[in-house]
């Protein structure tokens, strides 16, 4: 059999790293670890030296990422928090005809788009995941989003900071006079539904998930009853071919005068160009958007929404909650141990 090496793309940060490569070890496997976004690369030198290798390189750029998973006779698994793009070229570069070829993609994380899952499919590359390891942390991120908008403490705090007191031109609605529409009953919708229901908010959702009508969440008919009928939107749906460009230009026109959007699924999902038209336009009924998750992130982030008064931009943070991470990173590293010991009962696996 040969050597189980697997290289951590990105580990879990700050004392989090220690949590994380002592469940890589136990499990026996030979870690190689990037030191690129490790926030103190002499002390992780220091305090694994001897017992985990080290590399830096920034995984974002594909020739290098390349080279890396191949270097020694290649490593078996990779490990993705940040979700580094693996497409068809890495594939077929590292999972063919290296020594050690490469046989498992793991995330600390939901999200798999940022893996060509039918190329890794062909090639015998299993990709896990870690589904509902940040839910609690995404709808408490969410909800966060939509309190700073509905009461709008963005230009509350802009104007104060300049020295203008100001008081809002119209009073804001309590929460349980508003209408929390979810875009996707998955783990964290179903989340986010249980804690706006608690704070008396009227909640309406539209997906496939279990039906929670015994939660009081009332099913929407359709993606238009959902936009017209809610006050607040929040998307949590995956990033595929049938969610890309779900809500356009169309579907924002389409919203109650003053509603808001909370995004913090995907970028793909909302059309960011139109979203930025429709927040700079004064008669558009979209009022304020609260956006977590970028068409284009980390190195390349960019996006049509920068400078916008109206926009509450994070950078893909909802999830990043000490007791989420830990989590993500420890089942992360159960996964990918379990598939190369050829036990893959009971592990999550992303399909194309």
């Amino acid at each position: 059999m040969g050597r189980n090496r697997i290289l951590l793309l990105d580990a879990a940060p700050g004392d989090l790293l220690r949590v994380e490569l002592e469940r890589l070890l136990g499990h026996g496997l030979e870690v190689t670890l990037n030191l690129r976004r490790v926030a103190d690369p002499a002390r992780a030198r220091s305090d694994w030296d001897g017992r985990v290798a080290f590399t830096d390189f920034d995984p974002f750029d594909e020739a290098a990422l390349i080279a890396a998973t191949l270097r020694d006779g290649g490593h078996r698994a990779v490990k993705s928090r940040a979700g580094v793009p693996m497409r068809a070229g890495f594939l077929a570069a590292t999972a063919t005809g290296t020594t050690e070829a490469l046989r498992v993609i793991g995330r600390a994380g939901a999200g798999t788009d940022h893996v060509d899952l039918g190329a890794a499919a062909r090639l015998g590359v299993t990709v896990t995941h870690t589904p509902g390891s940040n839910a609690d942390a995404v709808a408490e991120f969410a909800l966060a989003q939509l309190l700073a908008l509905t009461r709008d403490l963005v230009q509350h705090n802009a104007a104060s900071h300049r020295g203008d007191w100001r008081s809002p031109a119209a009073p804001s609605r309590a929460l349980s006079e508003l209408t929390l529409g979810i875009l996707g009953l998955g783990r964290t919708g179903r989340a986010l539904a249980g804690r706006a229901r608690a704070l008396g908010l009227t909640v309406l959702g539209l997906g496939r998930g279990p039906a929670a009508e015994e939660d009081g969440v009332r099913r929407a008919g359709s993606l238009t009853e959902l936009l017209t009928t809610s006050d607040v939107l929040s998307v949590h749906l995956p990033l595929t071919a049938r969610t890309r460009g779900l809500i356009g230009r169309r579907e924002l026109a389409s919203v109650r005068p003053g509603a808001v959007l909370l995004n913090t699924a995907r970028g793909g999902i909302v059309d960011e160009a139109a979203l930025a038209d429709a927040l700079r336009d004064p008669g558009h009924p979209l009022a304020a958007a609260a956006v977590d998750t970028f068409e284009h992130e980390h190195a390349a982030f960019v996006s049509p929404l920068f400078g916008l008064p109206n926009a509450l931009l994070t950078p893909h943070v909802a999830g990043m909650t000490r007791g989420a991470m830990a989590e993500a990173a420890v089942r992360c590293a159960d996964h990918v141990a379990a598939l190369l010991a050829g036990r893959p009962e009971g592990v999550p696996v992303a399909t194309g």
